[in-house]
């Protein structure tokens, strides 16, 4: 879906983490390194992302997004819920969310927007085929019934080793979030790869590679701790830290943001640049020559 900006209704995005809302670094790092690793394995399939807010999560996520793959995201917006619970949810925590605003940030990063469902996240099985993604980012209603759904939803839609990740695993205030969740683990097959602070990722496929490949892989690690867990017999390994993050995508803005804010452009897996969008070259363009070439340097 091809769209181009309308006049700003929210502050326009010099980075991402001028976007509004909650991804921790920890959890850039492993969205990072686990995308990149489908990408070096050649892992065929589409991306997904069950609740978006104001997009923070799916710009990063899009950029890894290949030729011929197809980005899906669903979020009520500012649109009406299927039921009075889910509607006081979003009044209460979503009260400024807007088509308009997710729309707007995302554009500020990527040349066209991803395939928008606007509705609950139970229309989603309607318009996704199964065994059709690699990666599925569930972060929508906190209330039980609704997030049992939609790991129903992941896994129908993931391939048999894609990987589900499920935010807000163990905060306070989502029990709803916890509890489906780990009757996931218990009574519907799916296995822990790892946990983050805010992040539980996992799979209905075999997760041994998985961790086999986080545990070898040292570099990725710095500024993490890890530490190796048990739970009803089998290996979960925890992440917790706030890492550096090792890219993040170019705002079109860029130019705009106060000295030192403007990041590294989106890097491929051997450490090459992405082949740069019309954005991203628009963004390259704007920038002042000392910038560019500070940026160049860390591309080499």
């Amino acid at each position: 879906m091809t769209a181009s900006l309308t006049p700003a209704t929210t502050q326009r995005p010099c980075r991402l983490n001028d976007v509004k809302g909650w991804f921790p670094s920890l959890d850039q790092v492993l969205f990072h390194y686990f995308l990149s690793r489908q990408e070096r394995l050649d892992a065929r399939g589409d991306l997904m992302e069950l609740g978006v807010f104001m997009g923070k999560s799916a710009i990063f996520t899009a950029g890894f997004l290949r030729e011929g793959e197809r980005f899906t995201v669903c979020d009520l917006f500012d649109g009406p819920a299927p039921d009075e619970r889910n509607a006081a949810e979003a009044r209460k925590s979503y009260p400024t969310l807007t088509r308009l605003a997710f729309e707007q940030n995302y554009l500020a990063f990527h040349d066209t927007l991803p395939d928008v469902i606007q509705g609950p996240t139970s229309v989603v099985p309607a318009h996704v085929e199964p065994d059709s993604c690699r990666f599925v980012h569930v972060d929508a209603s906190h209330l039980y019934e609704h997030v049992a759904g939609d790991i129903d939803t992941a896994r129908m839609a993931l391939v048999p080793d894609g990987l589900v990740v499920l935010d807000d695993y163990r905060s306070e205030h989502t029990p709803g979030v916890a509890a489906a969740t780990w009757e996931a683990v218990f009574n519907r097959g799916l296995r822990p790869v790892c946990l983050s602070t805010q992040k539980l990722y996992g799979t209905w496929g075999d997760p041994e590679p998985l961790q086999e490949a986080l545990l070898a892989d040292e570099e990725w690690r710095r500024g993490t701790h890890l530490s190796r867990q048990e739970i009803a017999g089998r290996r979960v390994l925890r992440f917790s830290g706030r890492p550096e993050v090792p890219a993040a995508p170019v705002s079109r803005f860029a130019d705009e943001a106060p000295s030192g804010r403007g990041g590294p452009a989106l890097a491929a897996p051997n450490g090459t640049p992405r082949r740069p969008s019309r954005a991203h070259r628009l963004a390259a363009d704007l920038l002042p020559p000392a910038l560019t070439r500070a940026i160049r340097r860390h591309r080499r």
